[in-house]
């Protein structure tokens, strides 16, 4: 394994370096935008449950921001719930766009990486072609070890920088598509809330 990586050139480390900045992505990924930890089931039920209770305070506010996801979204419009329907409404839409930035963060480096590694590898290529016929002007085609390392080196970077960015960009429609779903649902909670609020509904209190 290490002679294959090694015949590829120095355009294997930049792409080893992005193959494992994918890879721990990835995986904070994975962990941090976990569906109940950004949007808890039943949260609009306790906090309405709250309300209804006479037990919303600034503790329970407090509580509910260092919560989750959703529960920041929620702390913001019930802060500003008493300043009518649509200073709450907007209230959460400016706490959700700040959830969202974080929900979206180092996605766009998936992206990124994702477009680059196959140019790395289309340099590496360049590279080992100019190495085969830079060879082939100074020595002609009878040494068959140099023209060899050069076409490895060239096939091996590009086969490298594809292994790269094809898993870096199914991981990043993953998330993106992950991320919109998540977006969804908290918005559906936020507006259960305020409709509760306002009196066009009520939401179902989380069973003790």
């Amino acid at each position: 394994m290490f002679e294959i990586v090694a015949s590829g050139g120095w355009l294997m480390l930049p792409i080893i370096i992005c193959s494992i900045v994918v890879i721990a992505i990835s995986i904070e990924r994975y962990w941090t935008l976990n569906a109940q930890k950004i949007a808890p089931k039943h949260q609009v039920g306790e906090v309405w449950s709250w309300i209804k209770n006479n037990q919303l305070d600034a503790a329970k506010l407090k509580m509910l921001k260092q919560s989750s996801q959703l529960g920041k979204i929620l702390a913001a419009g019930l802060s500003n719930s008493r300043h009518g329907r649509e200073v709450m409404k907007d209230s959460i839409e400016e706490a959700a766009s700040h959830v969202i930035h974080e929900m979206e963060r180092y996605l766009s480096a998936l992206g990124t990486i994702a477009a680059i590694a196959p140019l790395l590898g289309l340099l590496g290529t360049v590279f080992g072609m100019i190495k085969v016929f830079t060879a082939i002007m100074l020595e002609g085609t009878g040494n068959a070890g140099v023209l060899a390392g050069g076409i490895s080196e060239a096939l091996v970077t590009t086969a490298a920088g594809l292994c790269v960015a094809i898993p870096a960009m199914m991981a990043h429609r993953y998330f993106q598509r992950h991320v919109d779903n998540l977006v969804i649902i908290m918005e559906q909670e936020a507006i259960k809330l305020v409709d509760a609020l306002h009196s066009e509904r009520r939401v179902e209190a989380k069973a003790a």
